[in-house]
């Protein structure tokens, strides 16, 4: 069964510098390792769909995913439609800058198809997920040095 996954990162740099880099769902690939491609299908904001392009090694497989939350300074969220998986980024203000928080979260489980690929393809399911743990602290550390060479 998946778990839930976060990781955060502090940022010397205040929640509107650090929105500032994480609003645009196209500079996603700046920053994951697995992201080749995100585009948003419109301005984004909550409720638009984005079309993405994921890679692990030698393998590529596309997604679709719909923005949920988009509130300024504050958040943004996505739900992968391929697997149901719902993940956050939140911007909590602190005495010297912002704590980044990234989760994945798994309300309802993954989907059938999600799972049988993961396994087969993935190297199982513990794996995957601490290689996506890995893979969110490389995405927070490059967000927090994109903010803070701005």
């Amino acid at each position: 069964m998946p778990k839930n996954l976060e990781t955060s990162i502090d940022i010397a740099a205040a929640p509107d510098r650090v929105w500032a880099v994480l609003a645009d769902p196209r500079r996603m690939p700046e920053f994951s390792p697995q992201c080749v491609r995100m585009i948003p299908i419109g301005k984004p904001k909550a409720g638009v769909i984005t079309v993405n392009l994921n890679r692990d090694g030698w393998k590529f497989w596309p997604t679709t995913a719909r923005i949920l939350r988009y509130e300024k300074n504050s958040a943004l969220a996505f739900r992968v439609s391929q697997n149901r998986t719902v993940w956050t980024y939140t911007l909590e203000a602190t005495e010297d800058g912002t704590r980044l928080i990234e989760r994945r979260d798994v309300p309802n489980g993954t989907t059938w198809l999600s799972s049988t690929l993961v396994n087969a393809m993935l190297g199982g399911e513990e794996a995957f997920e601490e290689s996506l743990v890995g893979g969110m602290n490389e995405s927070l550390a490059k967000i927090k040095k994109a903010v803070e060479a701005s």
